[in-house]
């Protein structure tokens, strides 16, 4: 009999390991794909020529395709078998980034704007005039397009061919949403609640290595040109480094499909319920935040008669029960505060990492694919170690639910003082003529298209809305050769050189050299120190913030019953995610729009994406948003604390006078503001 029990212990142990195995790697993998979303947004933006605003829009997609079904998943799911669940959903976001791919193979190749004729990139090495190149251009940029000509340009270009990426993404959202609300409940239910948050930073420590690898491939796919294998590559003319590059993107969103629908293969193996690890279910209880007498207000009668019902439910029953949960679920003051909480902090997060890229870019001049690499070899690593340490650390003190919410609240503030020192580190604008410096040099920063003109390119009749950027000996950059008043211009592709630049000669001796070589000008030197700061600084400042984020989700489960926490966990992922995720790449990518200096054109006209900001505004717009939203989350964090100390010194005194023989729910002489109520709404309110 004994031997058979230690291998029914055995088998499950093995089974709960096997989930938990299988759950780290789904974790991973949807990290991998989620990840690669964000590091490959600069490249759809510039592909389909679309405003932050818009591919804010795209990114957000993912919580739309969450929203539609997650608080059925979550409460519906519970009930049924998770494990398959699970599966299922893993094929659903396989499927959702084979279709983010779609729009390669459907589009013609892509066509960079230029302000040069097309024989400037074949082989002639003289009598090549820039500066005259675009007569015709610019005489027809005032007049009026045929629309008829503007749709069917449009067709073929395949401009509208986003929404397949947007639907992608919505789609790999619907899969995502089992995964963490019955994954997670599944482990808590049939693990020791001791080495609950042991496997949690297991789970997210796994995962944070998808990040790394998302990123680290965005980063190598972002030096790939898009059309590779298509174009002969000598003859395009713009590099990794420069604003209209777009890499190999497509090729990410396969290689996260393919891997993502390997990890769905297990769940498949795995059994509805497993027994209690350790089967010692009565000394786990103890764990909870809801004990005793708190557990016999806070749960309705027919859930406290011996163990809980295993027969089959009906539909209907689940469906009738539902509102009610919601109702006794949203009762628990700190769940509600947790979400509260956690709903700003991902707003700043989401808005942050989704245009941390592009900011690097920006403000101090590091190409997208250096940026993106940067944040997956250094900011997520950081935050792995600050997970598992928060685990670690939480294991090894044994903290309750007061010191972890005393660790989580001390990284927090210590994240937000790093994130304020930021902004002391930071580079002046690009130099570029006619909109951040004039072209007689001094410094200014122009929205109006009018001020690059200058008299040493009036006579070229140069085009006011192409992008073509050349760095002049000087060290300013200049939007065109024609606008720099290059009158020739020797090699081919990526070598050529413009000659004769009447604008530089305008500003220098005339022996000096007045050569342009295509390309934005590299920034000053001392931009590059002050980039290093900025990197210690996020890395710093991830690591400690990620140290707070095992405790803070043990204050989480710690705070709601256990029949509750499929549609807890489910609900959190709910409204964070809806209003977390969705809003803030919009509203952060609109303000962002507004510090656009040059905007780029779409090959059948109108605007484009943004080439070059105004770093300082885009600097205290972005660093501003994301220091307030996280002031706020401090606030609200420090509210919570105390909510959480004065609720456990009224348990405490609860025990201690249930222990001396006194009823715990009545008042006392000397304990009268312990009580917990006098009906049976406010012994609700009291459990948490």
């Amino acid at each position: 009999m004994s031997v058979e029990s230690k291998k029914t212990r055995e088998a499950c142990c093995s089974k709960l390991k096997l989930f938990l195995v299988s759950l780290a790697f789904v974790y991973f993998a949807k990290a991998f794909g989620g990840s690669y979303m964000k590091s490959s947004i600069t490249q759809i933006e510039r592909r389909f020529d679309i405003p932050s605003s818009l591919i804010g829009v795209i990114d957000g997609s993912f919580e739309m395709g969450n929203l539609l079904v997650i608080a059925f998943v979550s409460y519906f799911g519970a009930k049924l078998h998770r494990p398959r669940l699970i599966g299922i959903g893993c094929l659903i976001m396989a499927t959702g980034c084979f279709i983010s791919a779609l729009p390669h193979f459907l589009q013609g190749l892509y066509k960079y704007e230029t302000s040069m004729s097309h024989n400037t990139q074949v082989n002639i090495t003289e009598n090549i005039l820039p500066c005259l190149s675009n007569h015709s251009l610019s005489e027809k940029e005032d007049d009026i397009p045929d629309v008829a000509a503007v749709k069917a340009c449009e067709k073929a270009a395949g401009s509208s061919m986003w929404i397949y990426v947007f639907l992608g993404n919505m789609l790999r959202g619907v899969g995502e949403t089992p995964i963490m609300p019955l994954g997670i409940s599944y482990l808590d239910d049939f693990s020791r609640h001791e080495n609950t948050p042991f496997y949690l930073a297991i789970i997210h420590t796994t995962g944070i290595l998808g990040p790394m690898f998302g990123f680290m491939m965005g980063s190598f796919l972002a030096k790939i040109y898009v059309d590779i294998g298509f174009v002969d590559l000598d003859t395009i003319t713009i590099t990794y480094k420069d604003s209209r590059w777009v890499g190999a993107w497509w090729l990410g969103f396969i290689a996260a499909g393919a891997v993502i629908l390997l990890s769905s293969i297990p769940f498949f193996f795995l059994p509805k319920s497993l027994p209690k690890q350790g089967e010692e279910d009565g000394s786990d209880k103890s764990t909870e935040l809801a004990t005793g007498p708190e557990q016999e207000g806070f749960l309705p009668d027919e859930a406290q008669d011996g163990d809980e019902k295993e027969k089959t439910v009906t539909f209907r029953e689940m469906v009738k029960d539902f509102i009610p949960s919601l109702r006794r679920l949203f009762r628990n003051s700190i769940y509600s505060m947790m979400i509260l909480t956690y709903l700003v902090v991902v707003n700043g997060f989401i808005g942050m990492i989704t245009f941390k890229p592009k900011f690097m870019e920006q403000i101090y001049g590091q190409a997208a694919s250096r940026a993106i690499f940067l944040i997956g070899i250094m900011n997520l690593p950081a935050v792995a170690l600050g997970i598992i340490t928060g685990g670690v650390v939480l294991k090894r003190f044994n903290l309750g639910i007061v010191g972890a919410a005393r660790v989580s609240f001390a990284a927090s503030l210590g994240s937000f003082s790093l994130l304020l020192l930021q902004g002391f580190f930071h580079c002046d604008n690009a130099e570029v003529a006619g909109l951040t410096v004039a072209y007689q040099g001094y410094q200014q920063v122009s929205y109006d298209p009018s001020t690059l003109l200058a008299p040493c390119n009036t006579g070229c009749s140069c085009s006011l809305k192409h992008w073509d950027p050349v760095c002049t000996y000087n060290g300013i950059t200049y939007a065109s050769p024609c606008l720099a008043g290059c009158q020739t211009s020797t090699g081919t592709g990526k070598a050529m050189v413009f000659h004769n630049c009447t604008c530089v000669g305008a500003l220098m001796t005339p022996a000096a050299n007045m050569s342009a070589v295509l390309g934005q000008c590299p920034r000053k030197s001392d931009c590059d120190f002050k980039f290093k700061i900025y990197m210690a600084l996020t890395v710093m400042g991830a690591f400690i913030s990620a140290c707070g984020g095992t405790p803070g989700y043990i204050v989480l489960l710690r705070s709601i019953q256990p029949d509750l926490k499929s549609l807890a966990l489910g609900m959190q992922t709910l409204i964070v995610r809806t209003l977390g995720g969705i809003p803030p790449p919009i509203y952060f990518g609109a303000l962002i729009d507004r510090t656009c200096l040059k905007w780029g054109t779409k090959q059948c006209g109108g605007r484009g994406a943004c080439r070059l900001y105004d770093s300082n505004a885009f600097r205290m717009t972005f660093l501003g948003m994301i220091t307030g939203l996280y002031f706020l989350a401090n606030v609200l964090w420090g509210v919570l604390y105390v909510k959480i100390v004065k609720r456990e010194k009224k348990l405490a005194l609860r025990n201690q006078a249930k222990d001396n023989g006194v009823d715990g729910n009545a008042p006392s002489k000397g304990h009268a503001n312990i009580s917990i109520g006098k009906n049976k709404e406010e012994n609700k309110e009291s459990s948490i």
